[in-house]
């Protein structure tokens, strides 16, 4: 238990701290990324402090869908937009260069695709954003590459409208965050590692999260 604790919590802290790097990059972010950009720049708040409310807005939707949030669920909302505001707080500025940009982005999405083994392989609950497509497959029985694609689809056009940065790097996160996760993910799933040949099906919901994953970063 411990370790999946500190796996649940490692894994948050990087997930922030990696769209931070992507954020300083300035080639363009993540799609919800870009909702808590374009909402920030409109509020004035931090926009790992929106990053935060943004999950608790999402967390209310999973009521309709009869979602229940988890451990993992709450310590989403509370680390990933709190170690994306502070790791913003102490970067230092970044040189106006492409290399030193790329580098950036680069390393944002690889610490993003860590920290998202890390905590979906800790087995506590989906992120309200995770929960979010996965209720959406479950209550309306939607495919869920169209559930993921609708909705990432739609905070992407509304972020971008309110002042989002959407660019680049919007695209080569969208290319290669699917297949390093299905790196990663193996890495750190702690019930694959206490039994890597399980005879009876785990229909828990971090069970349904791990196989939403793996279906989304499936090539098409």
């Amino acid at each position: 238990m411990l370790d999946r604790i500190l796996r649940l919590l490692l894994g948050l802290v990087l997930y922030g701290a990696g769209c931070a790097l992507t954020i300083e990059a300035g080639l363009g972010v993540d799609p919800w990324t870009v909702f808590a950009e374009g909402l920030s720049r409109q509020s004035g708040l931090g926009i790992g402090w929106v990053t935060n409310l943004v999950g608790i807005g999402v967390l209310l939707l999973w009521i309709p869908l009869r979602q229940r949030p988890g451990v993992g669920t709450v310590a989403n909302i509370l680390l990933v937009g709190t170690s994306m505001q502070i790791v913003l707080w102490l970067m230092p500025p970044v040189p106006d260069h492409l290399l030193a940009q790329v580098a950036l982005l680069v390393g944002g999405i690889v610490t993003v695709a860590v920290g998202c083994g890390l905590y979906i392989g800790a087995r506590f609950g989906p992120g309200p954003r995770d929960g979010l497509m996965t209720g959406m497959h479950a209550r309306l029985g939607w495919p869920i590459w169209l559930c993921r694609g609708g909705v990432e689809l739609s905070v992407l056009v509304m972020g971008w409208l309110l002042g989002g940065t959407a660019g680049i790097g919007t695209l080569v996160f969208a290319a290669a965050i699917g297949p390093l996760v299905h790196l990663t993910l193996p890495l750190f799933d702690t019930a694959r590692h206490r039994d890597p040949h399980p005879t009876s099906a785990d229909t828990s919901p971090a069970a349904r999260q791990i196989e939403a994953a793996r279906t989304v970063e499936r090539p098409s």
